[in-house]
């Protein structure tokens, strides 16, 4: 499929473009590309290199993503293409996140292709995941308008590293998102993700309080990286003041992988303790992931402690909820269901 024109470009000097997609502003010269491997300067226009070139689809349980509290149990059509704003030391699919679009195979897909195979499969929602979506931001534009003119949600599971020149067109057909808050120190995302923290949290809370999508966190722990006591005590104190009590936290495993093999997985304890922290900041839904555990997985009612939604793994076991009432005691619970 053809390369298209991107949005949020602006021409510089010396044929340059200064890309206005995400907070890097990358100085994009004539035949080079961004920091994400996706969007190209030719002959002094920017351009989309990943539009309609997914690397693959999967169905998916909507869990895997994860969320949690938006339409539990359903399947979810999920898809990615190749490129990454973002250098994370620890990425987990790196051999896409950080491979240029002609040098992996790829698909060509269509927006209305997209929609069409959610339809076919009967999936509610449509996911854009697996690197960051970010950077095809134009063809998650399309599919998502198509989608919602066929009743078809649509979720973004993505590191947050959005501009504020973007942000609301990209996110105007959204309905859900999952963020991954990689950690809540300057230090670690500027030396482990090669980014920046502060745009990150000032996006979660334009998300949260100036749109009206389905929020939910993924916190993955990293030894000795951001998994300090004081550090999860200061991240989910920002959540809780920030975000609201009945944002869903998901903290999730570590394996090692990319460049830092080096580093053991998250021990089981770690998580345990992080769930006790943010439950101590009374936050309603906090999660385990990545590791096997029944009880870290279920939703349990804020008001009754009844056990609501019972996972193992990505599979519901137990639902015990009335539309979004606990049908112990009728208390209203978070999400969309």
């Amino acid at each position: 499929m053809k390369a298209i024109e991107a949005k949020w470009q602006k021409k510089l000097d010396n044929d340059k473009i200064l890309c206005e997609l995400c907070p890097r502003y990358c100085n994009i010269g004539k035949g080079q590309i961004g920091f994400c491997f996706v969007r190209q300067n030719i002959d002094g226009k920017l351009y989309n290199l990943a539009y309609g070139r997914p690397t693959g689809f999967a169905i998916d349980p909507i869990e895997k993503k994860p969320l949690y509290h938006f339409l539990p149990g359903s399947k979810i059509l999920s898809f990615g293409t190749a490129g990454c704003n973002l250098g994370c030391k620890f990425c987990q699919n790196w051999n896409i996140s950080k491979a240029k679009i002609d040098s992996i195979d790829s698909l060509e897909a269509s927006p209305e292709f997209v929609v069409s195979l959610a339809k076919k499969y009967n999936t509610p929602s449509i996911a854009f995941t697996y690197n960051e979506p970010t950077i095809f931001a134009e063809y998650i534009i399309d599919v998502s308008k198509i989608a919602h003119s066929e009743g078809i949600k649509t979720v973004m599971v993505t590191n947050g590293y959005i501009s504020k020149e973007a942000r609301k067109e990209v996110y105007d057909y959204i309905d859900a998102a999952n963020v991954d808050l990689k950690a809540f120190s300057q230090n670690f995302y500027k030396k482990i993700t090669l980014s920046n923290l502060t745009p990150v949290l000032e996006n979660l809370i334009w998300l949260k309080n100036e749109t009206g999508i389905w929020l939910e966190i993924t916190n993955l722990l990293i030894p000795d990286e951001n998994d300090s006591e004081d550090e999860i005590k200061r991240m989910c104190e920002w959540i809780a003041n920030n975000l609201g009590l009945e944002t869903p936290m998901h903290f999730t495993v570590f394996h090692p992988d990319y460049k830092m093999l080096d580093k053991i997985a998250t021990p089981a304890e770690t998580l345990n303790r992080a769930c006790n922290i943010a439950k101590s900041f009374d936050l309603k839904y906090v999660y385990v992931g990545n590791i096997f555990s029944i009880a870290g997985q279920t939703t349990y009612c804020p008001n009754c402690s009844a056990k609501l939604i019972v996972r193992s793994w990505h599979n519901i076991q137990e639902y015990r909820l009335n539309g979004d009432r606990c049908r112990k005691c009728g208390s209203k619970i978070a999400g969309v269901f």
